[in-house]
């Protein structure tokens, strides 16, 4: 069973928006750093969004000004907010979780090594 679970995610049009949610269980406290990854089909997985326990939040530059990563600790619950979405968005989304606060600070954006615990992801598909 996975540790966290993604959901959310769905087809859209061009220029729409989704909202993904991870419930990250006991994860989800202020101690894990959170992020959000995505895989497309032929490609490795990329960083998008990370945000550390105190909700301070980094971002890819592919992605900067068009995503929000939030968090609610007591909700134990991680939120990505994606708007002007394209079909180039499209794969597998997932939610990780790393005891490496650091991680959530880079900013670059989450590195896809050093997060150990991850959920099964929730699909993304843009069409034109």
């Amino acid at each position: 069973q996975a540790e966290l679970e993604e959901s959310g995610g769905g087809s859209v049009q061009a220029g729409g928006s989704l909202r993904l949610s991870c419930a990250a269980d006991r994860y989800g406290n202020s101690a894990y750093c959170l992020a959000w990854f995505r895989q497309a089909p032929g490609k490795e997985r990329e960083g998008i969004a990370g945000v550390a326990g105190d909700g301070f939040a980094t971002y890819a530059d592919f992605m900067k000004g068009r995503v929000t990563v939030s968090r609610d600790n007591a909700k134990n619950t991680l939120y990505l907010q994606m708007s002007s979405l394209t079909p180039e968005d499209t794969g597998k989304y997932f939610c990780a979780a790393t005891l490496f606060e650091r991680l959530c600070r880079d900013p670059r954006g989450p590195p896809t090594r050093g997060f150990s615990y991850w959920g099964r992801g929730t699909q993304v598909t843009v069409s034109s």
